[in-house]
């Protein structure tokens, strides 16, 4: 039975990146040895940061004056590395989940931090507006999806302060304009490659203004300056972010990640809202292209554990909701076949005839 990966992270990659990788693997380059055995400082994987840095730069139009950064640690790692870096005294934070809701704990720690608007009473089912951001914080915070209660920025604020973006499940979905920001981070392990490789696009004139001593594998300045070598990268997980990249190039660019991922999101919103087992659950508007979060509704709420069991034999894998809202979550990533998501939606008419 085929298998269609839901999995909102570590999640979907494209086949022949998996391929690829696997292949590299078992025999890297043809050198009769494997990836996961090289030397980073091998004369053959130096080209492989090289052109991820420049793919990175070239997809996402990335102006002169910024670094692309391969690190370890996960965006949670970043959420205390950006205020080391940036927090001289006050910063500001949207709170639209869990997620930017830690990054924010975290920055508590080096300074003033102003929380400028949250969704918490709601758990988070939409997107804060009409807010206000003061004009003397050094940055203001976002988190641009929010996966586990399905809500997203589609488009770039504007704000006239430093902004720094946490852009672990959206990042390569949608074009960006990167000068809007000072730093943009993110978990690799749901549009760009297996987990264990975080990526940070930072404007290198921002780093180095804070009076604080950074400790040196916390501070920028050090992977900027040592080109993601200061200490032994991921290399695996940089290696199948190169394959994704250059996939990401082959099938027509962030645009057309763009028009795809619109697509696919319509076509199960559309089927959410016609049939009357599933409710959506985020704002209209702020719905996320990347996470699509549903539940039961109210009078068909005893068949959630029948319809989850439904759709696993039928091959859905990953739908269950995050265990803080529960339902269901289709995570609808760059690499998710249309196939799969009308996959999901014959399954849920399915199951709606059988009702």
């Amino acid at each position: 039975m085929k298998k269609h990966n839901f999995n909102a992270g570590p999640s979907i990659l494209p086949r022949e990146v998996i391929e690829d990788t696997a292949k590299a693997i078992l025999d890297f380059n043809g050198s009769g040895l494997s990836l996961m055995e090289i030397s980073h400082r091998a004369k053959d994987f130096q080209p492989i940061v090289d052109e991820a840095v420049a793919l990175f730069k070239e997809l996402l139009n990335i102006p002169e004056g910024y670094s692309v950064l391969f690190l370890g640690g996960g965006a949670s790692l970043e959420f205390c590395m950006i205020p080391f870096n940036f927090l001289e005294k006050k910063a500001a934070y949207l709170n639209t989940g869990v997620w930017a809701k830690k990054a924010m704990k975290e920055a508590k720690g080096f300074g003033e931090v102003v929380e400028v608007a949250s969704s918490a009473e709601a758990t988070y089912t939409y997107i804060p507006k009409d807010y206000t951001v003061p004009a003397d914080v050094d940055y203001f915070h976002i988190t641009t999806n929010n996966t586990i209660y399905g809500t997203e920025l589609k488009e770039d604020l504007n704000v006239n302060v430093p902004m720094v973006a946490d852009m672990s499940s959206d990042i390569f979905s949608r074009p960006i304009d990167v000068s809007k920001y000072i730093c943009i981070y993110g978990g690799a392990q749901k549009n760009l490659a297996p987990a264990g490789v975080t990526f940070v696009i930072v404007k290198n004139d921002a780093v180095g203004k804070v009076s604080r001593y950074i400790p040196t594998m916390l501070n920028y300045q050090t992977h900027i300056d040592g080109g993601s070598m200061f200490n032994t990268p991921p290399v695996v997980p940089i290696y199948a972010a190169l394959q994704t990249l250059r996939w990401i190039k082959a099938q027509g660019g962030v645009k057309e990640m763009e028009r795809r991922a619109i697509e696919k999101a319509d076509m199960l919103y559309a089927e959410i809202d016609r049939n009357k087992m599933f409710v959506g659950t985020a704002a209209k508007e702020d719905r996320s292209r990347m996470n699509i979060c549903f539940v039961m509704a109210p009078e068909y709420k005893e068949l959630e554990a029948d319809f989850l069991k439904f759709a696993t034999e039928k091959g859905m894998v990953g739908i269950k909701g995050h265990r803080s809202v529960g339902g269901f979550r289709a995570s609808c990533y760059n690499a998710m076949p249309k196939e799969s998501v009308q996959a999901l939606i014959d399954c849920m008419q399915e199951f709606e005839k059988l009702h």
